[in-house]
């Protein structure tokens, strides 16, 4: 008779065992399957999608792929976890910490040793791939632009809420500076889908050498490209944007390259969904007057579509914004 053996331990199973318990496997299955109840009929009923509400415009609403925006409901939980821990902070009071320092302080500090940390020795044998400079180790280009850093994060919330972007959508900034706004959008886009056209060097390389590596972004890969002008020649001429915005820019502009800008861009602005803001004002449309503005705008294929403010929950941050669309393919 045949024999099994599963293993060195000399445990020894007969054939006729093995067909048994196979036939009583078998016999169970059987009775599992033809007493289980029929699957139930398809249904037809109408589901709707869930969404997340966003900010409107133009009166209508729509959603994006996750919230981007802060609720009341987040401002209720800091309000409570500030209360739990027992924190207070006096108005206008600043606490020192273990070891102050201002950014001057800082800045030589980091000028007489090197850096934060560094190696003795030959400069040679120095790790560091790419020796970041002291003024930006500092973060004294985060005063740079004269309005507090983190209102970058509510320029963000209210353009992409306001343009209904997704992480698939395709953003120009003109003059993104040291990506006091940008940052959100790179982290919240596809990698190269956003893209910026800056002039100043000294914010180029606060973007390119700190705020970048410090965010750990440099795998988004965004496109930001040293020019003025208004040049985009740089970018190509394959990409259609969804937003394109100037933040407190034009306003420093003279409103013929303002227009020459507009005139270049017009065409690759996706018609009808896609959205120009500019922030503050937009006087190089109202000294024109009414009337020119809106022929002029209605030459490129452009109109205006409204005054928009957005009022901060989190930063004291406050800005007024103007909207534009492409009314023609």
């Amino acid at each position: 008779m045949a024999l099994l053996s599963s293993s060195s331990k000399g445990v020894v199973i007969s054939l006729p065992v093995l067909v048994l318990t196979g036939a009583a496997f078998s016999a169970v299955l059987l009775f599992f399957l033809f007493s289980s109840p029929p699957p139930p009929a398809p249904c037809n009923c109408l589901v709707t999608p869930t969404t997340t509400k966003v900010a409107a415009v133009g009166g209508s609403r729509s959603s994006v792929g996750e919230r981007i925006s802060t609720t009341i409901e987040d401002i209720e939980w800091v309000k409570k976890q500030i209360e739990g821990n027992g924190l207070h902070m006096a108005d206008n009071v600043l606490r020192k910490g273990i070891n102050p320092r201002t950014r001057q302080q800082q800045l030589q500090d980091l000028l007489q040793f090197k850096g934060i940390s560094h190696y003795e020795g030959e400069e040679a044998n120095n790790h560091t791939a790419l020796p970041c400079p002291g003024e930006l180790l500092v973060e004294e280009h985060h005063s740079n632009y004269g309005e507090p850093w983190a209102g970058g994060r509510d320029v963000f919330e209210f353009l992409a809420e306001s343009a209904h972007l997704t992480p698939d959508s395709q953003v120009l900034e003109i003059g993104c500076g040291t990506l006091r706004v940008g940052l959100h959008f790179i982290r919240y886009l596809n990698p190269e889908h956003f893209q910026c056209l800056e002039r100043d060097e000294l914010s180029l390389m606060a973007a390119f050498r700190y705020e970048l590596p410090a965010q750990g972004l440099l795998n988004k890969r965004p496109l930001i490209v040293r020019g003025e002008d208004m040049d985009f020649s740089k970018f190509g001429s394959g990409t259609m944007y969804d937003l394109i915005y100037a933040s407190a820019v034009f306003l420093h502009m003279p409103d013929k390259l303002v227009w020459v800008g507009l005139e270049r861009l017009a065409g690759k602005l996706k018609p009808l969904e896609g959205r120009i803001f500019v922030s503050h004002n937009i006087k190089f449309c109202s000294r024109l007057g009414g009337e020119e503005c809106t022929k002029r705008l209605k030459n490129l294929g452009l109109e205006y579509i409204g005054k928009f403010t957005h009022d901060s929950l989190l930063f004291n941050h406050y800005e007024i914004w103007f909207g534009f669309r492409r009314v023609t393919a």
